[in-house]
């Protein structure tokens, strides 16, 4: 008599309804395998926050079951927050030699870097762990290495296909392995949890291969300096932009810590080959302006990316100036428009001349799949179901919609934190799970929406008044108020509102009369600084009041 089969699960807790933050799920028989965890880059609508990520509560409580995270890439929304998860989940991580490489360099930045047990698989290669019978498949995508997952369990295979396209010449790495998706697909595939960024784009992404010879043209075009501007993990574009740099006798130098770091990890996984050396960023300002190439980071405005720097002229070693030329080699991430915007526009004070996708469509190709390559990718594969994951909504939905019309019976839109329970007759919802986002603040990780961030983003719109109140023993009060208002009140403007608040002050620690307790008098005191405050600014800061006797 056969044992009867487990049910499979599906649970995202990050990266889906988002861009960003990838953190997927499988369940089967009681053990849970995780495919990727990743982080976002936050927008400036918290200070201090740049860094966020899933909240991973619900398999840290279930750490037991936890086999292992295997890692589809290297992209930091795939696997940027392994650094600071890590020691919360302790679990054994496979992942190819690029992205095996990628991530030591980056938990040399961490205490724990010895303790992670990192199993390093070839590409193409098939290994287990736990119940779960894996396959590494080749795709292309915007980094060396990317891979689709095939998971096999006793219930069905799931293809996962993290983040690809399709590209006939992508210049660095294989092309995608159409052959063993045939074979997977003839097979029978249960379930395909894919990649939606790009499912509202008709047509194809195109070719890195185009982007190269559109780069040796532009840089023929040019006299002044070239900074280029792109995702410092894109290893191909970083090799034809130095190839376009010798086509047209120039030197290409790296700007950014985070490039020689991926540079670094090219050079020791093989790529990057047969190239000039680059230049280090110090020697840049020696090499003559028609005879430079600079790979800058910063594409998408992070306030401390090179980039930046130089357009605020703040970067020790290199500068910008009328004349010269900066190309946006990239995409602008959803979120990310008003940085991008601001970076722009400094560059554009100093003279610069800019050129972006929209002037030129070919300096830059996506890195996601467009609906021909969806639908191709559909036609290979053939699913029973399809629940598209890294996207917003919109793509998401839309996704689900094309799927549908490739003839996949089921299609699914999930949410974080939906249990989906996979199945030959179709998903479905069976649970739902918390899910949160973590921010990385300085070395610590706090809820993106607990009392610290939101207090935070008070005083960033609303400002606060911090008042200190002497009373006498007999409850009256015994000197002036003194209030500090930062980011409420211009202590050389503001005398008369100031004035207003102290008063206000006084009448609230009367009406809570003489023999009242210390906590009655901070609420009065509270009201009717808030009164004030209502009745001129309509805000709402925060108050603080901090009462004293003598």
């Amino acid at each position: 008599m056969s044992t009867p089969k487990a049910d499979l699960h599906f649970l995202p807790l990050g990266g889906s309804g988002e861009i960003g933050m990838n953190l997927n799920l499988y369940e089967y028989g009681g053990q849970w395998l995780m495919v990727d965890l990743g982080v976002t880059f936050a927008d400036d609508g918290v200070p201090g926050v740049e860094v966020l990520m899933p909240d991973p509560q619900f398999i840290v409580e279930r750490r037991d079951k936890l086999i292992g995270l295997v890692l589809t890439h290297a992209h930091e929304d795939h696997l940027g927050a392994v650094q600071y998860l890590w020691p919360e989940l302790r679990c054994p991580i496979w992942a190819t030699p690029f992205t095996a490489a990628f991530l030591r360099r980056k938990l040399t930045e961490t205490d724990f870097a010895d303790e992670v047990d990192i199993h390093v698989v070839e590409m193409g290669s098939r290994f287990r762990i736990g119940p779960f019978d894996l396959e590494m498949v080749t795709l292309t995508h915007s980094i060396p290495e990317p891979n689709g997952l095939a998971i096999r369990t006793p219930a069905g295979t799931v293809f996962h296909t993290g983040d690809w396209k399709i590209d006939p010449d992508p210049l660095v790495g294989d092309v995608t392995d159409d052959a063993r998706l045939r074979t997977i697909g003839d097979d029978g595939v249960l379930a395909l949890v894919g990649d939606s960024t790009n499912a509202l784009k008709e047509g194809e992404s195109g070719s890195e291969a185009e982007v190269r010879q559109a780069l040796i043209e532009l840089f023929r075009q040019h006299d002044g300096r070239i900074a280029v501007a792109c995702f410092a993990s894109n290893v191909a574009r970083l090799e034809s932009i130095a190839v376009a740099a010798k086509a047209n006798g120039r030197d290409c130098a790296l700007v950014g810590r985070s490039l020689w770091r991926i540079h670094d990890t090219a050079k020791e996984t093989g790529y990057l080959r047969g190239l000039p050396d680059f230049v280090d960023e110090r020697d840049a300002g020696f090499i003559p302006r028609e005879r430079l190439v600079m790979i800058c980071t910063g594409s998408q405005g992070e306030p401390r990316a090179a980039l930046t720097r130089i357009a605020a002229d703040e970067h020790p070693h290199v500068v910008l100036e009328k004349g010269d030329v900066v190309i946006f080699s990239s995409r602008v991430i959803p979120g990310n428009e008003r940085n991008v915007l601001r970076l722009q526009n400094s560059l554009a004070h100093l003279g610069v001349t800019l050129i972006t996708d929209e002037t030129h469509p070919r300096v830059h190709v996506s890195g996601h799949p467009c609906r021909g390559e969806l639908a191709r990718m559909y036609q290979w594969v053939r699913p029973r179901i399809a629940i598209p994951v890294h996207g917003e909504a919109l793509h998401m939905q839309a996704h689900a919609n094309l799927a549908k019309a490739c003839q996949v019976p089921h299609a699914l839109v999930p949410e974080n934190g939906t249990l989906i329970r996979l199945a030959p007759e179709g998903p479905e919802v069976v649970d739902r799970v918390p899910t949160g986002r973590l921010a990385v603040d300085g070395d610590r990780l706090l809820p993106f929406g607990g009392a610290v961030l939101r207090q935070r983003s008070r005083l960033m719109w609303n400002g606060a008044v911090i008042a200190t109140v002497v009373l006498d023993r007999k409850g009256r009060v015994a000197v002036p108020p003194r209030i500090s208002a930062p980011g409420l009140l211009d202590p050389e403007t503001d005398l008369d509102f100031a004035q207003e608040i102290v008063e206000a002050i006084e009448r609230g620690a009367g009406r809570a009369g003489k023999g009242a307790p210390d906590e009655k008098v901070e609420e009065a005191v509270r009201r009717a600084i808030r009164d004030v405050l209502r009745e001129r600014r309509g805000g709402k800061s925060i108050i603080d009041v901090h009462l004293v006797r003598v």
